[in-house]
Formats: C-alpha cells, sequence, structure tokens
C-alpha cells in the first residue's frame, strides 16, 4: 500500500506549532486543575475516553461554558442510544456563537460565481439574526417548531439557522440543486412551520431558476407551513403569500430563548440512498461542547482564523463551517463551480479572500492535482496554515502532492459523518501524518476496530466501532419514538458498540486507515478487502479520471470482480493502459486485488454528498432492479446509474461471461 505503513512522517508539526497549538494549552489545561501528566496524544486520548465525565467538564470550563451555565451532572450513564449528558445545563449554540468576537470583526464573506460578494461584520450578524428571529417569532415560530431552508451556500442561510437557533426551533436545510420531490421527502417528514428559500443560483456558468420549485415545495407543505420568506438573488419578483428578506432583517431584537442541553437544534437528513432519508436530530450543548473540542483543538482554530470549505447547506460539512464562529473566526461562503471558470477557483479564492484553513473533497483534490495546478507557485498562499478534507478516503498520492505544491502544511484527512455532525478519527496540530493514515482518534471518541467475535484487533481490517456515548451522537432520529429506526441503524450487529460501517486498521501508534465501506467490502477467496485502496492506486493514473470496483458473487459460486473505469479526455482503453492499471494495483496494492476485467463508463454516479454507489450498482449486477436499490432524487446522475443497469442487464443475461465478451 505504497508507503503508508513507513515511519517518515508527511507532516511533522514544529516545536511553536506545537507549543502555540489549542491542543497544548488544554493538556495545560488539564495538568494545573486534575493534576494529570498526559505527555504525548495517545496518553491524552485514552484519558479522554476512559473519564468521559473527566474529560468534557474539562472541554465546558477549557471554552468558557462556565460562564453560560452551572450544571448537576455530566454524564448520567454510557447507555448507547440513551446517555444524557450535563443534565440541568442550560445553553443555545446560537447565543453562545454570537457571543464570540469583537463587534467590527468580519464575521462572513459570501461569494456566488458571478464574483458578486458580500462581507458582513459580527455587528451586523448579530442584528440580522436577531431581526430575523424576531419576525420568526412575530409569525407564531417557538420552541420545537421547525424552520427550513431551500438555499444555497450563502450568508443568509448561516443567518437563517442562527435565527431558528435563537428561538428553540428546529432547523433544517437542503441546497438548491436538490428537486422539489426530494426537498419534499425530507422536509414533509418535519411538517415546518417556516420556510426560507432563494428563487435560484449560478453553477458552472448557468442560472437556475428556483422560483417555481419553492412555490411546488410550499405547496406540498401547505398543511403546516404559515411563513416563508423568500430571498431573491435572480432578481425575482415579490411572490404573493411570501416575505422579502430585505424586510425580515430590518425588524427589532429578540432574547435568545435558553433550552436544555438535550433540545433540538437542527436535523440532518441521511443520504436517503435506498429510501426516504432518515432525519438526524442533534442536540444545542452536544453540538456546542462537540464543535468546540473539533474545531477548537483538533483544528486548532481561533479568533484570527478564516475557514473555507467546498460545501453546501445540504452536506455537515456546511455546519462545521459555521460552527468557526463560536471560537470567534470568520468564514467564507462560496456559492458556484469549483470547475467555474477553471479548475484552479477555489484555489483563487483561498489566495484573495485570506483563508487559513480550506476544505475539499479527494476527488477536488484529485482534479486539482490532474489539471497541473501548482497552488503555492500560481497563488499566494501564505495565511492558509492547514487543510482539511473528508467524503471519502484520501489516497496518500494526494496527501504527497499536497505537501509538494501546496506547502508544508498539514492535510487532515477525517472520519466521521452527518451521523455525529464530526469527527471520529483526523488529525491534530500535535500530532505527525503518514501517508495513507488518519493521524489520531478524536479526544472523547471511543473508537476501535473489532471483528465479526466483537473483539478489538490491531494491524488488521475490522469494523469501525464506538464503545462509548458522545455527545453530539442523534438523541433521536425523528417519526422513531420507539428507537426501534435508530437501533437498526447503529447498533443492530453489536448490541453495545455504535458501528459506522467502515473497514478500518488501527496502527500501532494510534494512526487509524480507512479501507472503505464494510458493507461494500470486496471478498475474493475469503480474503476481505476494501474498495479504499484499490481506488487511490488506479485513480492516482493520469488516464483515468475516476473508478468503481465492487465483487459481485456468481451463483456458480464464483466471484466478479469488475473495475469500472472513466477515463481522461483524450485517453482509450489500450492494453498498455489495462497492464497499468493492474501494474498500479498489484504494486501498491496486492496481486489479490486485480480486477477480472476493467470496463470503460461514461461517469460514476455518487450520493449527494459525493459517496460512490458501490452498494446499490453491485445490487443491480445481483438482478435488483433500479428502483429497489436506489431512490433517484439521492442519486446526483440517473444517466450514469441507468448506464450501469444497462450494464447488469447485459452480464446478467450472458452469465457466465463477463462484460467485455461477446
Amino acid at each position: 500500500m505504497n508507503d503508508a505503513h513507513l515511519s517518515i512522517p508527511l507532516w511533522t508539526p514544529s516545536r511553536e506549532l506545537i507549543e502555540s497549538s489549542n491542543m497544548t494549552k488544554f493538556v495545560r489545561h488539564v495538568a494545573c486543575t486534575r493534576g494529570l501528566d498526559l505527555t504525548d496524544y495517545e496518553a491524552l486520548w485514552r484519558w479522554s475516553v476512559s473519564d468521559l465525565p473527566g474529560f468534557w467538564a474539562a472541554i465546558w470550563e477549557f471554552f468558557g461554558l462556565d460562564a453560560i451555565s452551572d450544571y448537576d451532572q455530566v454524564l448520567d450513564s454510557t447507555a448507547m442510544p440513551g446517555a444524557r449528558w450535563f443534565s440541568g445545563a442550560r445553553v443555545n449554540f446560537a447565543d453562545r456563537l454570537l457571543s464570540a468576537g469583537r463587534e467590527t470583526d468580519p464575521a462572513i464573506v459570501s461569494i456566488d460565481e458571478s464574483g458578486s460578494s458580500t462581507e458582513h461584520t459580527r455587528a451586523e450578524l448579530r442584528a440580522q439574526v436577531n431581526a430575523l428571529a424576531r419576525s420568526l417569532s412575530d409569525a407564531g415560530v417557538g420552541r420545537e417548531d421547525v424552520v427550513v431552508g431551500y438555499l444555497p451556500n450563502c450568508a443568509e442561510a448561516v443567518i437563517a439557522m442562527l435565527a431558528s437557533a435563537m428561538l428553540g426551533a428546529v432547523w433544517s436545510s437542503v441546497g438548491l440543486d436538490y428537486s422539489p420531490r426530494a426537498v419534499v421527502d425530507r422536509f414533509a417528514q418535519l411538517r415546518p412551520k417556516a420556510l426560507v428559500a432563494a428563487d435560484g443560483y449560478r453553477f458552472n456558468g448557468k442560472v437556475y431558476q428556483r422560483a417555481a420549485a419553492v412555490n411546488e415545495i410550499r405547496t406540498a407543505l401547505n398543511e403546516t407551513l404559515e411563513f416563508t420568506v423568500l430571498i431573491s438573488r435572480l432578481g425575482t419578483r415579490a411572490v404573493p403569500g411570501t416575505s422579502e428578506w430585505p424586510t425580515v432583517i430590518t425588524r427589532g431584537r429578540v432574547e435568545s430563548r435558553m433550552v436544555d442541553f438535550d433540545h433540538p437544534l437542527w436535523v440532518l437528513f441521511s443520504s436517503g440512498t435506498t429510501g426516504i432519508p432518515k432525519g438526524l436530530v442533534h442536540s444545542h450543548g452536544g453540538i456546542l461542547v462537540e464543535m468546540l473540542k473539533q474545531l477548537g483543538l483538533h483544528w486548532n482554530l481561533g479568533q484570527s482564523d478564516r475557514v473555507f470549505w467546498y460545501t453546501s447547506p445540504s452536506w455537515v460539512m456546511w455546519n462545521l463551517q459555521l460552527s468557526t464562529l463560536l471560537l470567534g473566526g470568520s468564514i467564507m461562503c462560496y456559492d458556484g463551480s469549483p470547475a467555474h471558470p477553471d479548475s484552479s477557483t477555489l484555489w483563487r479564492l483561498v489566495s484573495d479572500h485570506g483563508v487559513t484553513f480550506f476544505g475539499a473533497s479527494p476527488g477536488y483534490l484529485q482534479t486539482s492535482a490532474k489539471a497541473g495546478i501548482s497552488p503555492a507557485k500560481q497563488f499566494d498562499l501564505s495565511r492558509l496554515l492547514a487543510m482539511g478534507s473528508t467524503g471519502s478516503p484520501l489516497p496518500p498520492d494526494l496527501n504527497r502532492w499536497a505537501r509538494d505544491v501546496v506547502g508544508p502544511i498539514p492535510l487532515w484527512s477525517m472520519s466521521g459523518g452527518t451521523d455525529i455532525a464530526g469527527a471520529f478519527c483526523g488529525g491534530a496540530p500535535t500530532v505527525p501524518i503518514w501517508s495513507g493514515e488518519l493521524s489520531c482518534r478524536c479526544l472523547g471518541v471511543a473508537v476501535d476496530a473489532w471483528n465479526s467475535e466483537g473483539e478489538p484487533v490491531r494491524g488488521e481490517v475490522g469494523e469501525l466501532v464506538v464503545t462509548k456515548p458522545m455527545p453530539s451522537m442523534p438523541i433521536r432520529l425523528w417519526n422513531d419514538p420507539a428507537g426501534q429506526k435508530y437501533h437498526d441503524a447503529y447498533f443492530s450487529l453489536y448490541e453495545d458498540a455504535w458501528r459506522q460501517g467502515d473497514w478500518v486498521t488501527i496502527t500501532s501508534r494510534g494512526s487509524v486507515v480507512i479501507h472503505g465501506r464494510s458493507d461494500s467490502t470486496l471478498n475474493r477467496n475469503g480474503v476481505r478487502m476494501g474498495s479504499g485502496e484499490i481506488y487511490a492506486a488506479v485513480e492516482a493514473l493520469p488516464e483515468v479520471a475516476e473508478a468503481l470496483v465492487i465483487g459481485v458473487e456468481q451463483p456458480d459460486g464464483g466471484y466478479w470482480m469488475p473495475l469500472f473505469a472513466v477515463l481522461s479526455e483524450g485517453a482509450t482503453l489500450s492494453e498498455s493502459l489495462i497492464t497499468a492499471i493492474r501494474g498500479a494495483i498489484s504494486r501498491d496494492v496486492s496481486p489479490r486485488h486485480l480486477p477480472d476485467e476493467v470496463v470503460v463508463v461514461p461517469g460514476i454516479p455518487h450520493t449527494r454528498t459525493g459517496k460512490k454507489l458501490e452498494i446499490p450498482i453491485k445490487r443491480l449486477f445481483q438482478g435488483a432492479s433500479l428502483d429497489a436499490v436506489v431512490n433517484p432524487d439521492a442519486v446526483d446522475s440517473l444517466a450514469f446509474l441507468r448506464h450501469f443497469q444497462e450494464l447488469a442487464c447485459v452480464w446478467l443475461d450472458g452469465l457466465p461471461h463477463s462484460l467485455s465478451r461477446d
């Protein structure tokens, strides 16, 4: 697997960074208040998961939450699900966020594809959040009512979310790229009282009008919807029955409503790949302490930082990005294509706006690498201090590429998810980065790798499990009063541990290797393998834009493992390219991973958060119908998926023949 386990790290934190980091300051706080001598990160992590009440109490103190509220007890039990955190505490996520920073500090820079930009100071953000909260309150929105957003990645989306939270209402949002049907599949479950929507957006040089979609959504939600705010980004005139944005952000103010620690803050939806999306309910307090820990300690953010993560309101990284405001920093919201007018667009934005922390998917970094972009040579990245990546495993070659052409800064790959609105594993400013590995298990997260018998394993592949509760685990799933859906989603395999569904290896130094989804595991001749390493090897070839691999059990007991490849412009599937693909896999992974054949496809379908549809495509080749394996509204390209359906029909008709045979 390349040099993933070599002893020389790709990046090592300097002594100056270690000494000045929030992580080290936290260690000193723990030493001073608890008399603990935690000599390295591993010792800190072990304490954080062996003494959950002590660790989370230290987080509460370190970030000044004791000035907001007392509490009776940090944790009542370690039951999962059902653990109750910080009983007696009264908090409000938005109130804590808006209290950070100075009045004149920048808070949000919002940019669209046309180049139009706006900037909100802290004072302006507070004023507009207060005014919108007043407008919502005047419209009858109160505690636990639902406010939904159909919005692009812009300042108005952040303002709407915070206004909802101020009132103790529950927020949920999706991006404007979702169809009305996909929106209604999510929002109808919530029975919202208020909708904040925009009339359209620009993407890849095109204008997308969404006013008609907004009306369709309003009609579908008519039974409960009482108030709609319309944001005109494309010049749409006033629509009857809606309030205009300039009107609702110029009213008076309203006081924040302090709520219990476990009061619902927002609902994040699962991808909905195989059915109606699940609504994951997170709490004010759970998100507050998790974001302070993750962004403050692991990302090392503070008041001087500006975070830019290429994301949308449909993805949990949008929620993490806006949480930067808790620490006094600012955020940049970009609404547009990462490839318009060219593939260097995001790097240009990083440079032009003094971004200190930049986050993007491995796919964007791969595109940059294949386009020959040298960010540090082409742009001024002098303020960029760190990068993040998530959504899929980060290939080792990309981490080396970033080191060579971006600069000697950390690129922290993370594994987590919408489920916990955070990370299980990732990086830290005090821990080196090794190629192909996530540097550490995150503080307060009792991550382990278990075999099929529920036994911990080291240095070999196992299921990623979390053996103790986290404050940011969902307090419940929406419309799941008995908790059965919650149990089935995370506790059906191991009754006493949260199963995330990823294959991982925990190394002897405490780092983590992500192999891919355990439910899409390849299993040839009894040898289990993840798809991640195959993608890292194959997608590093300049001729291959993207790849997907599946393993299909055949009726005669055989096992067929094809590799589907999207070729780069100008490339053809020649014998030499097939040899190169097989050679890369054999060299960088193992000869056991060699595909039975390579099949060229026009594109790979993904979920709307960028995950390859390995399981639905495998099920197509097992004879399932397209409607049975996937919700079309959850897919980024139905045309690509239908191409795989056609291939599956050809293959099933010709069993046991391969696709490349007549």
